[in-house]
C-alpha cells in the first residue's frame, strides 16, 4: 500500500510460539489502510519465515531483516521507513482487538490529536484482567495540563495514586498508543538501547513525545491484549545489572527536566519511583533466573537498599497513602530492614503466581 494512514511496527526475536496470532489480529483490522512494519530482529527461530509467508498473501507487511541489535534498535528502525500519519507498537506476543486502530484513529482525527491511548487487557492464557484506570469513558488533555498531569505520572505517583504501585507504570506503555509521526520524526524521538537502562525504554519515549505534544487522548477502554505468559519476552529474566541500568535511567529522565521547562512535582515523583522500583530491584534479585545462594541474593537486597541514591529517595517517601500490606513492604525498605525486606520479596513473588 502507497498511502497507509497507520504504520504499525512489530519489533521480533524469536517468537514463531505467538507471531501469526499476532499478524491475525493486525490483518484482521477494521482499518484497512495500515502498513505492518515487522523487523525481525535476529531471529534464530522460524518467525522471519512466518513473515514471508504472510508477506505472500498481504502486501501490506513490509518487514525488515537485521541483525540482533534488541528491541529499541528495532522500533527505530521501524520508525524511519514509516509512511503512515500515525504510528503505533505491538509487541509480537501480544494481539489487538479488530477495531482498535479504526477507533484509536477516528478519535485522534477529530480532536487532531497528537497522542491517543487506550486501555487493555493482561492475558493470563485462563482468564483475562482489564487494567483499570478508574478514569471516565474519555479524557482530553491540552499541552499545558498535559505537562502539569500525564508528563509527571509518567514520571512517578504522588498523593493518593502511591496507593496503587501496580499502576507506576501503567502510563507508559507504547503498545497502548498511536502517536502523529510528525511528532516523532521532527522532534528526533528514539528508544533508548536497554543495555544503558535495563528496562523502561517506552518510559523514556514517552516523557518526550508527551513533552511535544500539543494535545493528548485517553479511551477507557481495552482494545488491547497484552500476553503475561511468555517467559522468553524481553522483560522476563535476570538482569545482573539492572541496579547501575537504573541509576542511568534516573539520571537520564532528571537530565531531560533541567534542560527542559517543568513543574516543581518532577522530583518528588521521580524520587517515588525510586522507591517503589525497589519492589522490580528485589523481585529481579530474588529470581530464579539468578541462580545464587539465598544468602548472596540477601546480601545484594541490602546493597540495594543502603545505597545511598535510594536512601536519599526514601527520605521524602510518604508512606501514608499506602494500603497495609505495601506499608509494611516499604517501611522495610525505607528502614533498611534487609532480612524482612527479602522475606516479603519471596511472599509476593509466590501471590503473583496464584493470585493473577
Amino acid at each position: 500500500m502507497r498511502n497507509p494512514v497507520i504504520s504499525i511496527i512489530v519489533p521480533i526475536y524469536n517468537m514463531e510460539k505467538y507471531l501469526k496470532r499476532c499478524l491475525d489480529s493486525l490483518l484482521a483490522q477494521t482499518m484497512t489502510q495500515i502498513e505492518i512494519i515487522a523487523v525481525n530482529d535476529g531471529s534464530t527461530d522460524t518467525s522471519l519465515k512466518i513473515l514471508s509467508d504472510y508477506k505472500k498473501n498481504d502486501e501490506r507487511i513490509n518487514i525488515i531483516n537485521k541483525e540482533n541489535e534488541g528491541v529499541s534498535a528495532a522500533r527505530n528502525d521501524g520508525i524511519s521507513i514509516a509512511k503512515g500519519e500515525f504510528i503505533g507498537f505491538v509487541d509480537p506476543d501480544d494481539w489487538v482487538s479488530r477495531d482498535m486502530y479504526e477507533n484509536l484513529y477516528q478519535r485522534a482525527k477529530n480532536g487532531n490529536t497528537d497522542i491517543i491511548m487506550c486501555s487493555y487487557f493482561r492475558e493470563f492464557g485462563t482468564h483475562s484482567k482489564e487494567k483499570q484506570f478508574n478514569l471516565p469513558d474519555l479524557v482530553t488533555y491540552e499541552e499545558s495540563e498535559i505537562k502539569k498531569t500525564v508528563l509527571r505520572k509518567l514520571v512517578g505517583p504522588l498523593n493518593e495514586e502511591m496507593a496503587n504501585p501496580e499502576l507506576l507504570d501503567a502510563w507508559g506503555t507504547v503498545w497502548t498508543k498511536l502517536y502523529r509521526a510528525d511528532l516523532l520524526k521532527e522532534n528526533e524521538i528514539r528508544f533508548t538501547n536497554l543495555s544503558e537502562i535495563g528496562t523502561n525504554e517506552d518510559l523514556l519515549f514517552n516523557i518526550e513525545a508527551f513533552y511535544y505534544a500539543k494535545n493528548f487522548e485517553f479511551i477507557n477502554a481495552p482494545y488491547y491484549h497484552y500476553w503475561r505468559e511468555n517467559n522468553n519476552s524481553v522483560t522476563s529474566g535476570y538482569k545482573p545489572h539492572l541496579l547501575g541500568q537504573w541509576f542511568t535511567l534516573y539520571s537520564k529522565i532528571e537530565r531531560f527536566f533541567i534542560n527542559n521547562d517543568t513543574n516543581k512535582d518532577i522530583q518528588l515523583a521521580l524520587n517515588n519511583r525510586i522507591c517503589i522500583g525497589t519492589l522490580g530491584l528485589g523481585l529481579n534479585t530474588i529470581s530464579k533466573a539468578n541462580g545464587e545462594s539465598h544468602v548472596k541474593k540477601m546480601r545484594k537486597i541490602n546493597n540495594i537498599l543502603v545505597d545511598q541514591r535510594i536512601k536519599q529517595a526514601f527520605e521524602h517517601f510518604d508512606l501514608s497513602h499506602f494500603p497495609l500490606i505495601w506499608k509494611v513492604f516499604y517501611f522495610c525498605a525505607k528502614t533498611r530492614l534487609a532480612v524482612s525486606f527479602y522475606f516479603l520479596l519471596l511472599v509476593i513473588e509466590r501471590l503473583r503466581k496464584i493470585v493473577r
